[in-house]
């Protein structure tokens, strides 16, 4: 029997681009997506955090509810809310840019985290200070919040969001070892600006959809 994982998303769009990556890597998997745009609204507009994370911990538990094998949240904001989910549901829970952070970790000690959110910068640095505690190491984040491209975005303005998000990159590279792209919304970035910075840059899709090939993976060996 194909798992079934559920995904909770804080950002429409990422419900198409997740299924499309799904279909893509794992087609046998049966996939469900829930929404709730409320959440990284409210983080922005500097609702309390405990109360918006006390509404993602509730996600987690409907996606279990659900009958989800494994849960995937893909904001980046919302990661202090998945570390209290795992504590509430007996599905594994991974957070969209876990596998990102170990590797940013790896490659470098100076790691430019870029954001357009800037709910993301806190959770986003503290995720990668665990992975470095964790690996041993040493590191400096160089963090850069461009919340006008942000707005750009939502506002249906993807050329004038991808134009600021390339210059902040640009400007950002000759300062690190490795740039972190902190949000799902950049990833369609990544191929180009890896190309042609002179710095590793790191998107969390590609790696989280690896994670979720060794979760299945794992699931399969014990099934047999």
């Amino acid at each position: 029997m194909a798992r079934r994982i559920g995904f909770i998303h804080t950002v429409g769009f990422l419900v198409e681009s997740f299924r499309e990556r799904m279909r893509s890597a794992y087609p046998d998997a049966e996939v469900f997506h829930i929404l709730n745009e409320s959440l990284l609204q409210d983080l922005l507009r500097g609702a309390p955090k405990a109360l918006v994370y006390r509404r993602v911990v509730s996600q987690v538990v409907l996606a279990a509810e659900a009958g989800a094998e494994l849960i995937v949240v893909t904001c980046s904001s919302t990661s202090p809310a998945v570390d209290i989910a795992r504590q509430v549901v007996q599905q594994p829970v991974l957070k969209i840019d876990d596998p990102m952070a170990a590797e940013a970790v790896r490659r470098g000690p100076r790691i430019g985290l870029l954001c357009t959110a800037a709910s993301t910068v806190e959770p986003s640095s503290a995720l990668l200070r665990a992975h470095a505690a964790g690996q041993g190491r040493e590191l400096s984040i160089v963090p850069v919040v461009k919340p006008e491209a942000y707005s750009a975005l939502m506002a249906g303005d993807r050329a004038g969001h991808d134009a600021m998000v390339r210059a902040a990159g640009a400007a950002l590279a000759g300062e690190v070892d490795v740039l972190v792209l902190a949000q799902a919304s950049l990833a369609h970035l990544q191929p180009e600006l890896d190309a042609s910075l002179s710095v590793p840059v790191l998107a969390s899709p590609p790696l989280l959809m690896e994670a979720i090939g060794a979760a299945l993976r794992q699931k399969t060996a014990g099934n047999a």
